[in-house]
């Protein structure tokens, strides 16, 4: 539509320059004589034209009736269309995504974003999902009530708009590796305390990516083999873990429980005085120790530090009352 614009603009001032020069009107008399000659209304010419001036009309109507009547049919198309009621749409949703702070950002909205939204909002997570297709954007503006923006995430603008200075974490899923890197390392530059995972289709995307940024990343087509290995060696035990991960967070989940806020008391004490089972009902699977090491199934002679962090299974009250225990001086 803003080619049409400027292509009109470009033929009105044609018109209005060509009247003056040919027919000597005024500036008023040109402009009329102009408009009601793109708009072809059939008016009365404002004087006699002279044989020069009825070919130049005859010129102005033949090049200007087909770009006149194309911006009147954009313009209608842009309000028929909804591009006003998307407007205020958009707006509205970059304002409640101003007001965000500790949230997920998702840039690609394919079946890897797709899921990773579904699961992320599952467990109660803010998310922004950032889409440069037109088509997808528009399916997420009509049928859902995610927060969305439509431009490319490569961008430091587009970025920018989402808070990534507010963001915890960045999730990038887009189809071709490089616009990937792109992303990680905009992202971590904007942001080097983000928590950046992305989705790489080359084994040698790795490795760059995680250069530039990205603290993990995941290999759909590598996991998809592994799995696929797992369910011929290990049925039962693949199949199990699909039914722990998948299970709604309502009823039972595996959380990471972080020892930053524990309470002195429990500081340098074992997991055996800290009796979570009898206490809390949840069961402590993994310990990630402040070295990044991780123990399966600690002792329950292991000591507890801040630092720490505890891998819990139970049901979120179970976990909510384990957290509550942790963080209470006794």
């Amino acid at each position: 539509m803003s080619t049409g614009l400027l292509l009109l603009i470009i033929v009105i001032i044609t018109g209005i320059l060509g009247y003056i020069l040919i027919e000597k009107y005024t500036f008023v008399e040109a402009l009329y004589m102009t408009l009601i000659t793109m708009a072809t209304v059939g008016f009365g010419e404002v004087h006699p034209l002279s044989d020069a001036g009825r070919i130049f009309t005859s010129l102005l109507i033949i090049f200007s009736f087909g770009i006149f009547a194309y911006v009147i049919t954009a313009f209608s198309r842009y309000v028929i269309d909804g591009a006003f009621r998307n407007y205020f749409i958009d707006n509205k949703v970059k304002k409640r995504i101003s007001k965000l702070k500790g949230h997920v950002i998702v840039c690609g909205y394919g079946r890897n974003g797709n899921q990773a939204v579904v699961d992320l909002i599952e467990h109660k997570e803010q998310v922004i999902i950032i889409e440069k297709e037109e088509s997808i954007s528009e399916r997420l503006r009509e049928e859902t009530d995610l927060l969305f923006i439509h431009g490319d995430a490569t961008s430091d603008e587009v970025l920018g708009t989402a808070q990534i200075e507010c963001a915890k974490a960045l999730i990038t899923t887009l189809p071709v590796d490089a616009d990937n890197l792109f992303v990680v390392l905009t992202a971590h530059q904007m942001n080097p305390e983000l928590k950046i995972i992305s989705r790489a289709s080359d084994e040698s995307s790795d490795v760059k990516l995680k250069r530039a940024g990205a603290n993990n990343v995941i290999m759909p087509d590598r996991i998809g083999g592994q799995r696929m290995a797992k369910l011929v060696a290990q049925p039962d035990i693949v199949e199990f873990l699909d039914y722990l991960m998948l299970m709604p967070t309502r009823e039972v989940r595996l959380e990471e429980v972080s020892c930053e806020n524990i309470a002195d008391y429990f500081v340098e004490r074992t997991i055996r005085e800290l009796d979570i089972r009898n206490v809390s009902g949840a069961n402590i699977v993994g310990l990630r120790t402040e070295a990044g090491q991780y123990i399966v199934n600690p002792s329950p002679d292991t000591k507890l530090s801040s630092n720490d962090k505890l891998f819990t299974i139970g049901t979120p009250e179970q976990i909510k009352k384990l957290k509550s225990i942790l963080c209470r001086n006794l």
